[in-house]
């Protein structure tokens, strides 16, 4: 019995030994964006009550592991505070807990310097005394800038809206080149904000002296009757060398901080570097990948001063007369009407505008010339439509080889054309699905979001001209 009833108690303790056995969840981990908050801020009080200084970063998940996750943190809460004045950066990481739940502890240090580098202090207090130890930054930093804000064009109106010209009022414009230890210094720490507010960004070579740096910058006076200097955006030009002895310039990064968004500043800064490349006679003035948005503000503010470019007046007056015949549809079966090449030419060379964007611009003075007849719109979709596709398919879209294109002529408009061989297009980023229907469907999409981004443009240009 007493053998029995041992074997009974041992049996009990086994039983519950393997009901405390278990295993603990795999570590799901969390979004670095879910657990992340900055803030840009400019002063002690600003710090102290921040919520109306938050910045929404482009992509935070980039700089934690391979999925973007941080692993093996309770309840993490990670607050970051930007210096507007110094860009240093401080930050504040909180978590119940830490501990390896299958997946590793993410070194949270690590990562930030990988953000931050230099930029980023140890100590709340170090980061709070900056803003009066490095008060002067940007006034210092920029002593021996070249200030071109004075820079007036003659026989150039500002054309921008009146947001940017309220910018104009309170602000200027500096210029730095790269090589020397200023800029290499200041835009060291402007590389956080880069990396985090400018999509698919890297930092610039500051050594090479082809980089310039064109800084907008607001002087204000503090209640000492000293001159502060802050900092409301930036932009990275690139200067090729252009055959013989010319250049050209080329727009990397362009960064307006988000407090001065949306307030006509960074169309102030675009009309800044277009006469730079106006007064320096560069051969144009081109941009590395513009995003959609950027790409709008540029054909706004572009068929805006085209407008006012009398020597293509009469090629836009020729060709919206000859279109509002509406005789196109019947007469050419695949039309891509383009102005002539010494118009694209006299419009680079005044107004340093490239070819590929003034063929955006073309398209928004053409549909601003013509009535608002519905067929006077089939003949103008019918060009677009020929041109999306040809820009996509090339020589697929059944627009090679030989083709006879009416073009508009005050002699004989029924008797004008030009014979010309295409050839295909460059490369298109878009992707289309091979399948013939699925195919169509996707470039009668573009043709459309085509369409609806010029009666856009053509809607604002209108607004600003009835204002002006």
């Amino acid at each position: 019995m007493g053998q029995k009833k041992q074997h009974t108690s041992d049996s009990g303790n086994e039983t519950k030994k393997r009901r405390r056995v278990g295993f603990s969840a795999v570590d799901a981990g969390v979004e670095a964006k879910e657990c992340i908050r900055i803030f840009l801020v400019s002063s002690k009080e600003e710090f102290s009550t921040p919520e109306n200084f938050v910045i929404d970063p482009v992509d935070l998940n980039n700089y934690f592991d391979d999925d973007g996750k941080i692993y093996g943190y309770e309840d993490l809460k990670i607050t970051i505070w930007i210096s507007s004045v110094t860009f240093h950066a401080y930050a504040d990481i909180k978590f119940q807990s830490s501990s390896d739940r299958g997946k590793g502890i993410t070194d949270l240090k690590a990562a930030l310097q990988r953000i931050f580098a230099e930029t980023l202090v140890e100590s709340k207090d170090e980061f709070l005394q900056t803003f009066s130890v490095e008060k002067d930054f940007i006034r210092t930093t920029i002593s021996n800038a070249e200030v071109l804000k004075n820079k007036v064009l003659n026989g150039h109106v500002n054309h921008s809206n009146s947001h940017a010209e309220a910018a104009a009022l309170d602000s200027e414009v500096v210029r730095m080149i790269s090589g020397n230890m200023a800029t290499g210094h200041l835009y060291s720490r402007l590389i956080p904000l880069v990396l985090l507010l400018v999509d698919g960004s890297s930092p610039i070579d500051v050594t090479d002296s082809r980089w310039e740096l064109y800084l907008l910058i607001q002087k204000k006076i503090d209640q000492q009757g000293e001159t502060q200097c802050r900092l409301i955006g930036f932009t990275a030009v690139y200067r090729f060398f252009h055959y013989s002895d010319g250049s050209r310039l080329r727009l990397s990064q362009i960064l307006i901080l988000p407090p001065y968004q949306h307030k006509g500043y960074g169309r102030y800064l675009l009309e800044v570097l277009n006469n730079v490349a106006i007064s320096e006679d560069v051969f144009d003035l081109t941009v590395e990948e513009p995003l959609d948005h950027f790409q709008h503000v540029r054909t706004c503010m572009d068929t805006l001063r085209l407008l006012h470019f009398d020597p293509i007046q009469q090629t836009v007056s020729s060709t919206v007369s000859y279109l509002n015949q509406g005789k196109l549809s019947k007469k050419v079966h695949s039309l891509r009407l383009l102005p002539p090449p010494s118009a694209i030419e006299d419009v680079r060379k005044s107004l340093k505008i490239n070819k590929k964007q003034f063929l955006q611009c073309w398209e928004v003075l053409i549909y601003l010339g013509l009535h608002p007849a519905k067929k006077n719109m089939e003949d103008f979709s019918s060009i677009i439509s020929s041109r999306v596709k040809y820009d996509i398919l090339g020589k697929d879209s059944g627009t090679s080889g030989k083709q006879l294109i009416e073009v508009p002529s005050e002699y004989d408009p029924e008797m004008s054309f030009v014979m010309f061989r295409s050839e295909a297009n460059e490369s298109s980023a878009v992707q289309i699905d091979d399948n013939q229907k699925n195919q169509e469907e996707q470039l009668q999409k573009l043709v459309q979001e085509r369409l609806d981004e010029i009666k856009l443009i053509a809607e604002k240009v209108t607004l600003h001209r009835v204002k002006c």
